[in-house]
């Protein structure tokens, strides 16, 4: 008995010892852990545009760098403020803050959290960069313009379209680019823009698209969030071959494959895991505006160019070439095109 009685203490005693080092190492682990953050604008996460290829790169900075991630929709706008503080007060070392609309709350929860390190994606704050805050954009415009210039070669009807989002200056620049585009190549062709006023009606997308074809555009390009999955639903309605939709931010030939000319990729996942990495070594001077352009590979077409007439494709990569050199310097403003 009394052997039993005393085996029976040892062993409760290791096993209070092993809960105790087990939350210990576990505590460790977390504050030495690498954590980062993403609060989503209203379009969601899985939004097949912006949202998601930031997501990509914080995947990517969980397999690479070990990093724990995490992720918060908003449903409105105002969930900005919210989220990225409920990301500060958890110690995430980093809190991506996706899209313009997030243009006052990040400044806002950056000054009320000065050791927390934030990201913004689409916007350098108007250039008044707080100290612990990287912003990043990109030159849209450049990547419009080649996605401008096939769909300029490739229309039937000499007739184009343009789908926004929200109208703003960001989206502004996807407009002006691929406007400029369609009419380096193709001087006689129309293009008839409209803007949704959303990033994720996708009834909208589809109405406004509609119309467009109504009119008789037979290529339409998005720059819409969400709201372009309206387009993408509305050309499959249409003769193959005969229509077709321009996707943006990442291939998104997925949604609508014989009716895809090409996208409008913007690699936002190598951004974000490239400072997200840089913070990890220690090595991100934040405060500071960083743009990305063709001339970093960060814009231009999808690799998928099934849909597109080799001859068509050459010309592209001619222009590709001309904005990478500083021979043509792509508008970011629509009255600018001329």
């Amino acid at each position: 008995m009394k052997k039993r009685t005393w085996l029976a203490m040892i062993l409760a005693a290791m096993l209070i010892l092993a809960v105790g080092c087990g939350q210990g190492n576990d505590q460790a682990a977390n504050e030495s852990g690498f954590k980062v953050g993403m609060v989503t604008d209203t379009g969601g996460l899985n939004d097949e545009s912006f949202n998601q290829t930031t997501w990509d790169g914080l995947e990517r900075a969980k397999d690479e760098l070990g990093a724990d991630i995490k992720a918060l929709e908003s449903k409105q706008d105002s969930d900005y403020v919210p989220n990225l503080t409920k990301f500060a007060r958890e110690g995430r070392n980093l809190t991506w803050a996706v899209g313009f609309k997030h243009e006052k709350a990040v400044p806002e929860v950056a000054q009320q959290f000065p050791d927390v390190q934030f990201g913004i994606v689409d916007s350098n704050l108007g250039g008044n960069i707080p100290a612990n805050v990287t912003a990043v954009t990109f030159k849209e415009e450049e990547g419009s313009f080649l996605v401008g210039a096939a769909a300029g070669l490739t229309t039937k009807t000499n007739k184009v379209g343009f789908i926004g989002g929200i109208n703003s200056e960001l989206i502004e620049k996807f407009e002006a680019g691929f406007i400029a585009g369609v009419k380096a190549v193709n001087p006689k062709a129309e293009v008839i823009s409209a803007y949704a006023g959303s990033f994720s009606d996708v009834t909208k997308g589809r109405t406004l698209s509609a119309g467009m074809y109504n009119q008789g555009a037979d290529i339409i390009y998005h720059a819409a969030g969400g709201v372009g999955k309206g387009l993408f639903d509305e050309v499959k309605t249409r003769e193959a071959g005969k229509f077709w939709a321009i996707g943006v931010d990442m291939d998104q030939s997925r949604l609508a494959p014989e009716h895809t000319l090409t996208s409008m990729v913007k690699k936002v996942d190598v951004a974000v895991f490239d400072i997200t990495k840089s913070l990890k070594d220690k090595d991100l001077k934040s405060g500071e505006h960083h743009v990305f352009g063709l001339q970093d590979d960060a814009v231009g077409l999808a690799e998928n160019t099934k849909n597109i007439n080799p001859d068509v494709l050459t010309k592209v990569n001619e222009y590709k070439e001309k904005i990478i050199s500083g021979d043509i310097v792509v508008p970011t403003k629509v009255a600018d095109v001329k």
